[in-house]
């Protein structure tokens, strides 16, 4: 017992050695989150989330080192607050408004808020609850989509659609004549086929085979997957 306390006075103490964990603690945090999203095909992927939570984790480092090494008054915190509403500006860049009833980007701003409070608690050295609050974002943002699918009853399809068709016309055939309240989310295409787009599509309950058949056959359509 005594010894796990010096190990945590050691993580606590601000010196070289523990920095630098922080910030390596921040790549792997923010990776985790990051690969995640990414490979739901969110445009802030792994680097994005990686390169925020270690701008986080350097803010509380920056404002602990004016307090404690330079001897500089004031509060530590102050500093690192402003991640959290500042973060809040490069979150509204993934929120979309299409078709002007259809929002898509919410989880990745969330998760990019996350994201930064993570990297906040590393830079403070709340390893603990970095660690924690990393595998419950990852099992909300992997394991309850799946779980918030079901429930919802709906088929999930991913299709790349060719751009040298208009995509418009695309749309309007998604929505006429394969369900009218589908959503539709844009996303870099898996292929990475040059001219083409991915698009997400949410449809009613209906067997996917069906969904996948009626789709293929539309005209610009490449190729379409049920997820």
């Amino acid at each position: 017992m005594a010894q796990l306390e010096q190990v945590v006075a050691i993580l606590r103490d601000f010196n070289y050695a523990t920095i630098a964990l922080r910030l390596i603690l921040a790549i792997v945090a923010g990776g985790i989150i990051g690969s995640e999203r990414g490979r739901h095909g969110s445009a802030a992927g792994l680097r994005t989330h990686i390169l925020v939570c270690i701008g986080s984790a350097m803010t509380s480092l920056t404002g602990y080192y004016v307090y404690a090494t330079l001897g500089i008054s004031g509060d530590v915190l102050r500093l690192a607050a402003q991640v959290v509403s500042g973060i809040g500006f490069l979150g509204a860049g993934m929120i979309i408004v299409k078709n002007s009833n259809v929002v898509i980007g919410l989880t990745t701003a969330a998760g990019m808020w996350a994201t930064a409070a993570i990297g906040i608690a590393l830079g403070y050295g709340f390893y603990s609850g970095a660690i924690i609050a990393t595998v419950f974002c990852v099992f909300t943002a992997a394991f309850l989509t799946r779980l918030e699918r079901k429930r919802k009853k709906a088929t999930h399809i991913y299709l790349e659609v060719d751009l040298t068709y208009n995509l418009r016309e695309i749309i309007d055939k998604i929505r006429n004549d394969i369900d009218s309240d589908a959503l539709i989310e844009s996303v870099s295409p898996k292929s990475n086929v040059p001219n083409s787009m991915g698009l997400y599509v949410t449809v009613s309950n209906l067997s996917s085979p069906e969904r996948l058949k009626m789709i293929d056959e539309i005209e610009g359509v490449r190729f379409s997957l049920g997820e």
